[in-house]
């Protein structure tokens, strides 16, 4: 039977309250718009510390780009607990090295979960070292990242770093359209790719594609029109 991630956080959040303790979150975050329905969702019931880790993301200026957003947005959102930032140095080979020999895959193929594994693992990593109460990751907000791997991956880190694993599935309940609708309230930039170089390339190819069947198509109207005509 498949886990309900939604409703695992939910207990846990609820089993915090009981025990009236406001425990402390290192929350992976890739980007501004995947951040605000989580940290509306989480900011009530946790001390929260946003982990900019994310060295797939290509190129350096898009990277700088979605970091300052994030940071903007952090200044004016308004939350029960104040919302630390804590950056990472831009580590691109660290992403290369992971999914070597993957290139050519799809999004959504081993290289996503190797991408997620790397990330989760290193916020894992730094939850333990700074004694959070909890980690987890933005990433399963989006109706594009599988949310079953994203836990699993954090469960087995859980085990290995000895540091709880908040499980969630962020796109339940309305939430992926939730961060849209805060994303234009707050005027946030929202990139039209993942992240990656090779996720990029797939997006610009699927507009290309996009744009000859529409060419395509439009000849054919008017080729049509023509014969119509004589």
């Amino acid at each position: 039977m498949k886990m309900n991630y939604q409703i695992e956080m939910e207990k846990i959040i609820e089993e915090e309250r009981k025990n009236k303790h406001v425990p402390t979150l290192l929350l992976h975050s890739c980007c501004a718009p995947c951040s605000s329905y989580v940290l509306e969702t989480l900011s009530p019931y946790f001390k929260i510390t946003i982990f900019y880790y994310n060295p797939n993301i290509y190129p350096m200026e898009e990277y700088q780009k979605r970091k300052e957003e994030e940071k903007r947005f952090l200044q004016q959102f308004p939350t029960k607990y104040p919302v630390s930032f804590l950056d990472c140095d831009y580590d691109s080979n660290a992403f290369y090295d992971t999914v070597k020999g993957l290139e050519h895959q799809k999004e959504g193929e081993e290289r996503c979960y190797l991408c997620y594994q790397l990330r989760l693992q290193e916020t894992a990593k730094v939850a333990k070292k700074h004694h959070f109460d909890y980690f987890t990751t933005t990433l399963s907000i989006s109706p594009y990242k599988n949310s079953t791997w994203i836990n699993e991956i954090g469960i087995t880190l859980e085990k290995k770093y000895q540091v709880s694993y908040l499980m969630a599935d962020f796109k339940k309940k309305n939430g992926y359209q939730r961060s849209i609708e805060l994303a234009n309230q707050y005027h946030l930039y929202r990139q039209n790719y993942c992240g990656c170089i090779y996720s990029q390339i797939e997006r610009e190819n699927k507009i290309k594609c996009s744009n000859e069947t529409n060419k395509n198509i439009y000849n054919f109207r008017i080729n049509k029109e023509k014969e119509e005509k004589i």
